[in-house]
């Protein structure tokens, strides 16, 4: 019995699976990835628990707050009247650029890689071209004398057109890549069982860069709802600007504006963002992977 059971006891030991060892690089790579992480988070978190302290105790350079105040907000919307305006033109201004950004660069986008466009070739290049230009700066005085002339200035349309126009380059490169995925057989195959191009594109192509598309909407949205040249330089009414011009003129006025309410009217900008991409990441990581980047 003794000899059975030692042999026992050895299967057992034997069968036992052993842990992996723990590799250097897998050490390295999993602490550069935690110090990144910590780099991105805390001086947001560092942001919103300054929104949240009072007015001697954002000055003492302390971390976490000793006493808790939640007057910040309130005040924010006291000291300038217009803020909900301000939100809401952002969101309005976003919203409409996310749409007709879309509509436009993913049929663009289709067209360039699965439909015989004459000089479609040219038309990339152009495009790639156009994206080593800071188009942003040199068209400002442009843009705002095109804006004049069509009566546009502190209009909301006055800054979704330029905010189009100027996404139109990379969200159309980029549903380029996202299609240059697809096999052009699945469009042959559409064709031959009868359907037409418009529905070759909306019921069989768009389906499968649906990720591409997420990737697109957050690229725009990001692009629109931080952009302060253009808003700054189309607008001077207050009540027609957004919240990224309202958050440079409270940074103006320090004299009235402590940090604590700098911080709250910079938590309320970021909040949407924020929460958008936390909702959204996943398929923005897989439409980075399927090749949304791929121009």
């Amino acid at each position: 019995m003794d000899a059975v059971q030692q042999r026992a006891a050895v299967n057992v030991k034997t069968s036992t699976p052993r842990r992996p060892r723990l590799r250097m690089s897998t050490v390295l790579l999993h602490g550069t990835l935690i110090i990144f992480c910590l780099i991105v988070i805390l001086p947001l978190l560092w942001v919103l628990l300054l929104s949240f302290k009072t007015l001697p105790d954002a000055y003492t350079g302390t971390f976490w707050p000793t006493s808790w105040d939640f007057s910040h907000y309130s005040y924010v919307f006291t000291a300038i009247p217009t803020l909900i305006w301000n939100m809401g033109n952002s969101i309005v201004v976003t919203l409409s650029t996310i749409v007709l950004t879309v509509m436009c660069a993913v049929p663009a986008g289709y067209a360039l890689v699965h439909l015989k466009v004459p000089g479609k070739f040219l038309f990339a290049g152009l495009l790639v071209g156009s994206l080593f230009f800071p188009s942003r700066l040199i068209s400002v005085i442009a843009i705002f004398e095109i804006q004049g002339e069509l009566g546009l200035i502190n209009t909301l349309p006055g800054l979704i057109l330029p905010y189009v126009t100027l996404n139109l380059a990379i969200s159309t490169l980029l549903m380029r890549g996202m299609f240059e995925q697809i096999s052009p057989e699945i469009g042959d195959a559409a064709r031959i069982d009868g359907a037409s191009t418009w529905k070759t594109f909306w019921m069989v192509m768009v389906p499968l860069v649906k990720n591409g598309i997420v990737v697109l909407v957050i690229v725009n949205f990001v692009s629109a709802w931080g952009e302060y040249l253009l808003a700054v330089t189309l607008t001077n009414d207050q009540s027609v600007r957004t919240m990224p011009v309202v958050l440079a003129s409270a940074f103006g006025g320090l004299g009235a504006w402590a940090w604590p309410r700098i911080a709250a009217v910079y938590v309320m900008v970021i909040t949407p963002g924020i929460i958008i991409f936390a909702f959204a990441q996943r398929w923005y990581m897989k439409g980075l992977l399927e090749g949304a980047l791929k121009f």
